[in-house]
């Protein structure tokens, strides 16, 4: 996926010496495509972390969002708890590199907290009822019985935090341009 006006945006984006960027939006709304494109052209190595692999399990969305800023941009040892769905545990830390530009990819990735430890902020907005179809196209019969809860998370989320208003870029549709915020980066 790769929206008009990405060049300006990958620029942008990746000019600080550590970048990190955080891409937040609802479920189904092309956070990962996103960042596994923003990934692949990237000037240079940067880490993609997915917030699914740190959410313990499905009423964790919170707990993902917290551990952005205590764990994985934390100065010292930064990484974070992986978490095994099959088996509904912590499955072990992963370490993550601390100078390496890194793409955090996941609702809850874009809070205030987070946003001040990051370079920039993506969200993206889609309907509500092509991000379901697409989140159930994806993950089928394992997230159906918990979409309801889940976007009851992301409205919590949102009211909470308003990700939307913390973005330095806005993708809807297929088109990606200047969002509101205005943070210099750290």
């Amino acid at each position: 996926m790769r929206p008009r006006g990405w060049d300006r945006a990958l620029a942008a984006l990746t000019a600080p010496p550590r970048s990190v960027v955080l891409i937040d939006g609802g479920s189904g709304s092309g956070k990962t495509s996103l960042a596994l494109a923003l990934a692949s052209d990237w000037p240079g190595p940067v880490t993609v972390v997915s917030l699914d692999d740190i959410y313990p399990g499905w009423d964790g969305l919170a707990a993902g969002s917290d551990a952005v800023a205590r764990d994985i941009l934390r100065p010292q040892f930064p990484g974070y708890e992986r978490w095994d769905w099959e088996r509904g545990r912590p499955a072990g830390w992963v370490a993550l590199e601390q100078r390496a530009a890194l793409i955090i990819e996941g609702c809850g990735a874009l809070t205030p907290a987070n946003r001040a430890l990051a370079t920039a902020g993506i969200w993206l907005s889609a309907p509500a009822a092509q991000r379901r179809a697409r989140a159930l196209g994806r993950d089928g019969e394992a997230f159906a019985p918990h979409w309801e809860a889940w976007a009851s998370q992301e409205w919590a989320h949102w009211r909470a935090h308003r990700p939307r208003s913390l973005a330095d870029w806005i993708v809807s549709r297929d088109t990606m341009v200047r969002g509101p915020a205005r943070v210099t980066p750290p």
